[in-house]
């Protein structure tokens, strides 16, 4: 099979398939995006998340912080209020950390080209952390991805550590990051 049909192959696939992330759906603030991508012959997207603001429990192994095997308190790709926060910190029974964790975008491009104009234009865009990946079997994946996230343990053994003055400066932050976050992706210009 020539390059081109195993591509189309692989596209197919990849389009036709459920979407298996835990909320089950493109997020919105990156379905324009997604749809663009996927609506050209050369791209198509394997993963994405728009960026969001979660509060995890019980992820901390050591100094490691993974998300497997943690639980999910609270979980929004748009700004958090403070209410929202606290309310899902009262809920914490082990070691409750803050996050933001900016736009993921995985596209595999048909050539490495194509992955080159598209990092040239994630770059551009103010996401300075992508890169370009090819497989074994020559899948050439373009991952979008930025640096500015921001993580912060705020709970120990489901005690509080930090005073609610602090978690309101926190969100503030993390807040401005999102909003930065959706300035950025809004900055594509895609080929």
């Amino acid at each position: 099979m020539d390059r081109r049909a195993e591509f189309g192959k692989w596209k197919a696939q990849c389009l036709t398939k459920a979407d298996l992330s835990r909320k089950g759906s493109v997020d919105e603030a990156v379905a324009e995006l997604v749809q663009l991508l996927n609506g050209r012959e050369q791209f198509f997207t394997t993963s994405s998340c728009a960026g969001r603001i979660l509060l995890l429990d019980g992820c901390i192994s050591g100094f490691e912080i993974q998300k497997q095997n943690c639980c999910w308190l609270l979980v929004t790709h748009r700004p958090c209020v403070k209410d929202d926060m606290m309310a899902a910190l009262k809920k914490a029974s082990g070691d409750a950390v803050l996050k933001f964790e900016p736009l993921v975008l995985h596209v595999q491009c048909q050539q490495l080209q194509d992955a080159q104009i598209l990092h040239s234009v994630a770059i551009d865009s103010g996401f300075r952390n992508s890169g370009i990946t090819v497989g074994k079997r020559g899948k050439i994946i373009l991952a979008v991805r930025s640096t500015h996230g921001l993580e912060v343990p705020l709970s120990h053994k489901g005690k509080l550590m930090v005073t609610e003055e602090y978690i309101d400066f926190l969100l503030k932050i993390a807040n401005q990051k999102m909003e930065e976050n959706k300035k950025r992706i809004e900055r594509k210009n895609c080929p």
